[in-house]
């Protein structure tokens, strides 16, 4: 296999913020007025959007299309697509936080790894290129399972309501 397709995301990747598709074949909205994750943080509403933690220059919150049980993502609050584009505090507290969101995976899901990655930019695989943002993936031993290779289907077998709320605990749990 050279090629492993992931379709379900498609909604999420080609979504405009009213929730209507927009044609793929444009230009992804760039500006915070545009941006899911600026209208998401500005709401306040946490819980809705499944934002586990707010530090002074970023915030971490659970990725609403995951591609495993606690799928993470730390973001800055500015609306900036690359890490240069970030003062050198800024990426400091990134890293802080995404050390953080390992610590707390690991308490709570028991996981045996992780996947930790940015996507900078549309080519580089960026679904919402203009707002960066660092994904924490857990990893268990066999989790890729014969579903996401033969139907291109993830089985994630925990509810992400339970999730969120055991990741909120720890997180408010954490000395920082």
């Amino acid at each position: 296999m050279k090629q492993l397709y992931a379709p379900w995301r498609n909604a999420y990747v080609t979504q405009a913020s009213d929730n209507k598709k927009i044609n793929t074949n444009t230009p992804k909205p760039s500006g915070p007025d545009d941006c899911v994750f600026c209208k998401q943080v500005a709401a306040n509403d946490d819980d809705k959007y499944f934002i586990l933690k707010r530090y002074e220059h970023c915030f971490v919150m659970m990725n609403l299309y995951p591609y495993n049980a606690g799928h993470l993502m730390v973001l800055p609050y500015e609306h900036k697509g690359w890490l240069d584009e970030l003062s050198p505090l800024v990426r400091s507290e990134i890293m802080e936080a995404i050390n953080n969101a390992l610590v707390v995976s690991k308490k709570v899901l028991y996981n045996e790894g992780f996947n930790v990655g940015i996507n900078l930019g549309s080519a580089g695989g960026g679904g919402i290129p203009g707002h960066l943002h660092v994904h924490t993936v857990p990893r268990w031993r066999g989790d890729t399972a014969f579903l996401e290779v033969l139907s291109e289907t993830a089985l994630i077998s925990n509810d992400l309501n339970k999730v969120f709320s055991d990741l909120k605990k720890a997180f408010a749990q954490l000395s920082l």
